[in-house]
């Protein structure tokens, strides 16, 4: 008696690190291009790094006794050579990196962007997964608000281009070291005096890190955390006049802003100013995009004192925002589908598309499923549901006579022509070019 032979375990994705199947892949095109092209418009220029990188880049960068580093960084031993490595939770560390590493700010300041997955072990919610993607600036060499201010509009004009309403903007400062030093000791004798009233994260963070006991999610802790000393009472004079600088530039833009004075951020590199854009449409997670000024990171990681900013942002937030206020864009079929029967037709078919190819046009070309032959029908079913604008159709008599059958499938054209056109071959690539151009005029009326 033979054994049956078992069926292969159906494996899966690891939790919280997505597919990005193709119904979704418009939508990520479509934020992709537009922030590129913002980006673009503001001089600023692409840098690419691993995704893996020694751990101490992010140890020493983003600090030891941050949720990143102690809970939530993906590190592991190479088994070949004994070194300490992590998948990037973050990208600033990297970019500044590479920035050092390449002798980038030798001739002077730089504007950089990156786009690419992160990776964080944290519990999965919406917007907000264990790979999740994120794109980031990085002002590198500029000392000034106006740097601060320009990261920042750039965001506003990002909103304003994808259609996004309601992302408002928070702003802080935290000073230099010196005046957060001077601020840790008033604060943490604040916090030892309501140390039974905090919770397991505040406790631990008192003598580690007392500052972000203030941004607390926590609601039991919401009114020790408001009347706890500010930091801005501690900030000498040129950090004011920083702090007021780019309060000024931002009123002149006419962008609204709220003073929190408990936005901390969650990454010990920050200093002067800081910043989140936040949202009440996703829930507890509402921030879509924070950033601020990194002015120690550059040192700290081995280069010349340079002063920087920057701010990142997780795309997945940005695309649940547009799916919450319905702003997905309609995504486009392509231009023409070729149908065929026969063998003869079958290869004049690989010809005209590639000819209507040459020209730019999207062009998908019939192909068996089965290795067998469909029938005509059945092809333009196909061809209906690709959103193509029109069907090019070639058969045996058609091929025989140098010809072939063009429908017109969309929008006032197929209403216009609902019978199948007979096209010459030769005239075939200006046929289509021009009823797409008038389809197109008659979509604009």
């Amino acid at each position: 008696m033979t054994e049956q032979k078992r069926k292969p375990e159906k494996l899966t994705g690891v939790k919280g690190m997505n597919d990005i199947l193709p119904q979704e892949a418009g939508l990520w095109e479509f934020f992709e291009t537009t922030v590129k092209s913002l980006l673009r418009s503001y001089g600023y220029q692409n840098i690419r790094t691993p995704i893996v990188e020694h751990t101490q880049l992010f140890t020493r960068g983003i600090g030891e006794v941050t949720d990143i580093v102690e809970k939530e960084m993906y590190s592991f031993t190479d088994a070949l050579n004994g070194e300490n490595l992590t998948l990037r939770p973050e990208g600033t560390a990297a970019a500044v990196r590479a920035s050092i590493e390449h002798n980038m700010l030798y001739d002077g300041p730089k504007r950089l962007w990156y786009i690419g997955p992160m990776f964080r072990h944290e519990r999965p919610q919406r917007g907000r997964y264990r790979q999740f993607h994120q794109v980031g600036v990085e002002a590198l060499g500029f000392a000034g608000p106006d740097a601060d201010a320009e990261i920042i509009l750039m965001c506003q004009r990002l909103w304003d281009d994808l259609g996004l309403t309601g992302i408002k903007l928070e702003i802080n400062s935290l000073g230099v070291a010196e005046e957060r030093a001077a601020h840790r000791v008033e604060l943490i004798k604040y916090l030892e005096q309501h140390v039974d009233l905090l919770d397991e994260d505040g406790k631990r963070r008192l003598y580690t890190n007392p500052l972000r006991v203030l941004d607390t999610k926590n609601p039991a802790l919401q009114e020790i955390a408001d009347k706890a000393p500010k930091l801005i009472d501690f900030l000498g004079e040129a950090s004011l006049a920083h702090f007021e600088g780019l309060q000024r530039i931002l009123k002149s833009n006419n962008i609204p802003f709220k003073i929190n004075p408990r936005l901390v951020r969650g990454l010990d590199y920050y200093n002067l100013t800081v910043f989140e854009w936040v949202t009440d449409k996703l829930g507890a997670q509402g921030t879509v995009a924070a950033g601020g000024r990194y002015d120690p990171l550059i040192e700290q990681l081995g280069g010349k004192p340079t002063a920087a900013c920057g701010w990142a942002m997780g795309i997945e937030r940005i695309l649940e925002l547009l799916k919450e206020e319905d702003l997905v864009p309609e995504e486009d079929g392509c231009d023409v589908y070729v149908v065929h029967q026969g063998d003869a037709a079958r290869e004049q078919a690989f010809i005209v598309a590639e000819r209507l190819r040459d020209t730019g046009l999207d062009v998908i070309l019939h192909c068996s499923a089965d290795g067998q032959s469909a029938s005509f029908k059945s092809q333009m079913k196909r061809a209906d549901a690709s959103g193509a604008a029109f069907a090019v159709v070639l058969g045996e008599d058609e091929v025989a006579k140098g010809e072939a059958g063009v429908k017109a499938l969309r929008g006032t054209a197929a209403e216009a022509r609902s019978e199948q056109q007979t096209v010459a071959l030769e005239d075939l690539t200006e046929y289509l070019i021009n009823a797409m151009v008038a389809s197109a005029e008659d979509g604009d009326d």
